[in-house]
């Protein structure tokens, strides 16, 4: 065996990655979290064409308009430009 792998470690890390999944699927079931990916796509759309027409993308702007959280609208600027799309 390699003697740079932690065989205790790695099996906590599974059982934990475990662990958090089972936690998500009881508050956001796997039809809950398609709806909210489906729902983030088509903001996403929405931001872009508002980008465009208003040239002005940041997180105010976008709460106002979208009538979102300011978090969300920041969270919603980062992704964006990490992605190159804006």
């Amino acid at each position: 065996m390699d003697e740079g792998v932690d065989p205790t470690s790695m099996c906590k890390r599974l059982v934990s990655s475990m662990q958090q999944e089972a936690v998500l699927e009881t508050v956001a079931p796997s039809a809950i979290r398609a709806l909210f990916e489906d729902w983030m796509t088509q903001l996403e759309k929405e931001v872009l064409t508002f980008a465009k027409e208003k040239r002005e993308v940041n997180p105010e702007a976008l709460a106002k308009e979208f009538n979102i959280s300011l978090e969300s609208g920041g969270y919603l600027v980062k992704k964006l430009k990490e992605e190159g799309k804006i």
